[in-house]
């Protein structure tokens, strides 16, 4: 026909076209599917450019069988193999690696692996340089056979994540250049028994860091996690490796400083230049540390939650603005005394002192990642000088977290926020119409009349690259801690926020290529009308994290947020904190929308769902795989309604995960340690994740 003769056949493109649309392609369907098509894809889905690297780690479709078919057909040709994360597949799946012959690199964090199978993967993998794997209860380097020590001494780069008291393959890596160690080891075991930091006699100081470049350690909360990592150290301190180039301990709480790490950081200060930091706050406090520490072309700091003084920052580390224009990130998370040249006398809700964020943002005019969230910063009246005016400079940023207080025009903080009754729902009183929107109509007008003039618009018009926003308020905590019940009351914001509402949530929808946003305790929330602005601007939009917004009686948002959700077309996580959410059919059918979800979590106290509308959600939804909920319903609600969802589509989504628990109950610590960690850290647990980690820490 002639609309046939006048169209483009896809078989037409070049090969160099055809292969850059592949490459967007899952690699099992590349393999099994689409290269069965036709001769011409046969040929381009078995390129080298395809199948050198495989990504396994969010492929929730993947299963064993698909897996053993992978490796049998492109087995020899894969050079690097992620499978991080891929928690469902049972641990014969592992068995089928032993195919890769040429890896190079491999990344098994998250699955489940013996040591007897880690020993017959690795004795057949002679040119692995690179690897990631989890040491859980039970590990035994004592069954590693000789063949796979020997593969092991010729890692350059390791990535440990440790449940249980152990060096696990440390020791056999002679050769390491970049060690990557998580300790997720709790104190209690299951039966409540405590647990040692004690490791077996005779492996305290055998791990080989001569050739170090690279060390980081990240502690979860614990005792025994501070007690493995010290035994780490001990080696470190005893001869710190010429070599080294980033040192970074990221550990929440007090973590003390000992005599061991005291020596360490010393010879550190004499025989090392750093290019990336992290240390624990009691470890920076009130030390001279940063006026010994050499650094030579800098791309990493932290210094969260440390007491560290802008006046130190700009002394020590900045050096007068002269050697920072290699920084491309940085974490001042909770740092609260960090924009004031002193805080000895300074309270922490007094006044920013505009020069050392000036001298900063001069300095450091090449970061892409800033973390100044959990602190009170805030601008005086002096013209020009607000902190969102300075920060528009930073013309490269791809994430930037910030308190809700620091983004407020001084002049609308002193004023006391609108309560006019036609914009807030209030929860005594005429009842609203079911049906009828509860936010003005015409969103852009509303956004115009107020904040086009506003510091804050006028940062959001300056970033429009920016990827990654989050906006927390400084008082902020989870309902739902990692190794503690949950929280009952929250703090009340601070003074500064009260202001911060709709239209500064509607100055967000000018970051067209946003893909991660987090709005964390904005009190003047009145409708939400915002969200809808953002839901229609920012089609990019991947992470979406909202807590604690508006009025704690009410979840005041609900209709703006269903509105926003039918245009979110990309959305993959979703994340809700709030208390008193409804989860019914409502929003359930709103977010049936997200055809791409794949991920939910809804933290609520006193919330309530409805387990017809959950099922129907799950059942229109079909990449969804993980489903938390952790609401105000009884245990007997929470329980059938995960029973069903497992029994009606585990089948079919071999990935599922389904926690449906009330957030109030005793045993929420023991639900929450079988959640998979790849779950737990990205979505589950609320955390500020800019600058968390140096970029590109690992592939």
């Amino acid at each position: 026909s002639e609309e046939e003769s006048s169209g483009v056949n896809l078989m037409e493109f070049s090969d160099e076209i055809l292969l850059h649309i592949l490459s967007y392609v899952p690699c099992t369907d590349l393999v099994l599917n689409v290269r069965r098509t036709c001769r011409k894809l046969a040929t381009l889905c078995l390129d080298k450019s395809l199948t050198h690297t495989v990504l396994l780690q969010k492929d929730y479709k993947v299963n064993k069988d698909k897996v053993k078919q992978l490796m049998r057909d492109i087995g020899k040709e894969i050079y690097q193999l992620n499978m991080a994360g891929c928690y469902w597949l049972p641990s014969s799946t592992i068995d089928h690696v032993t195919r890769c012959k040429n890896l190079v690199k491999l990344n098994l964090s998250g699955c489940h692996v013996t040591s007897l199978r880690l020993s017959k993967m690795l004795s057949t993998l002679q040119h692995l340089r690179s690897l990631a794997i989890d040491v859980n209860p039970g590990f035994d380097a004592s069954q590693l056979s000789s063949e796979c020590k020997a593969t092991l001494s010729r890692v350059l780069e390791l990535k440990q994540t440790l449940y249980t008291p152990s060096y696990g393959v440390v020791p056999c890596c002679t050769s390491l250049e970049k060690l990557l160690l998580y300790f997720e080891i709790l104190d209690r075991s299951r039966e409540g028994l405590m647990l040692s930091g004690q490791l077996m006699v005779g492996e305290s100081n055998v791990p080989h860091y001569q050739n170090l470049r690279i060390f980081y350690a990240r502690l979860a909360p614990g005792y025994v996690n501070q007690e493995v990592v010290r035994l780490y150290l001990a080696v470190l301190s005893d001869r710190t490796p010429e070599n080294l180039h980033a040192f970074l301990i990221s550990a929440p709480g007090s973590f003390a400083e000992t005599g061991a790490t005291k020596n360490l950081l010393d010879s550190m200060a004499r025989n090392v230049r750093l290019d990336a930091l992290q240390l624990p706050k009691a470890w920076i406090n009130g030390s001279g540390l940063l006026q010994h520490l050499k650094f030579n072309n800098p791309f990493y700091f932290s210094f969260s939650r440390c007491t560290l003084s802008g006046g130190h920052l700009i002394q020590r580390v900045i050096n007068g603005g002269k050697d920072l224009k290699s920084l491309t990130s940085l974490n001042l998370s909770g740092c609260v005394h960090c924009l004031a040249p002193e805080s000895l006398f300074r309270k922490a809700e007094d006044d920013i002192d505009s020069s050392i964020l000036e001298s900063l943002v001069v300095s450091c005019c090449n970061l892409r990642h800033l973390n100044l969230s959990a602190a009170h910063h805030h601008s005086s009246e002096s013209i020009g000088n607000h902190l969102c005016q300075l920060l528009s400079r930073l013309k490269h940023l791809l994430s930037l977290a910030l308190p809700v207080c620091s983004i407020t025009d001084v002049a609308a903080s002193m004023e006391k926020p609108p309560t006019a009754p036609n914009l807030v729902p209030q929860t005594f009183g005429r009842k609203v119409r079911i049906g009828i929107q509860t936010y003005p109509r015409n969103l852009a007008d509303q956004a115009n009349q107020k904040i086009e003039s506003s510091v804050f618009w006028a940062l959001m018009g300056s970033l429009r690259f920016l990827e990654t926003l989050e906006i927390i308020g400084s008082s902020f905590s989870s309902a739902m801690p990692r190794n503690e019940p949950a929280i009952r009351n929250s703090l009340p914001p601070c003074v500064r926020a009260q202001s911060v509402g709709d239209s500064e949530v509607a100055a967000i929808s000018q970051l067209t290529y946003l893909q991660s946003l987090t709005l964390a305790q904005l009190p003047n929330i009145l409708t939400g009308s915002g969200l809808v602005n953002i839901g229609l601007q920012c089609q990019h939009l991947r992470t979406l994290s909202l807590a604690n917004l508006g009025m704690m009686g009410k979840v005041v948002y609900m209709s703006a947020l269903m509105d926003m959700l039918k245009h979110c077309k990309c959305l993959r996580d979703l994340r809700l904190e709030q208390p008193y959410f409804c989860a019914g059919a409502q929003f359930f059918q709103a977010l049936s929308h997200c055809s791409s979800l794949q991920r939910l979590c809804i933290v609520s106290r006193s919330g309530t769902l409805q387990s017809d509308a959950v099922m129907s959600f799950m059942a229109n939804c079909l990449e969804v795989i993980m489903c938390h909920m952790f609401m105000g319903e009884s245990l007997t609600v929470c329980k059938n309604l995960q029973q069903s969802i497992v029994r009606s589509f585990q089948a079919e989504r071999p990935a599922l995960n389904v926690v449906i628990f009330p957030l109030l109950h005793e045993d929420l610590t023991e639900v929450i340690r079988d959640v998979p960690m790849r779950h737990l850290d990205e979505i589950t647990l609320f955390k500020s994740r800019v600058a968390e980690e140096p970029p590109n820490l690992w592939w």
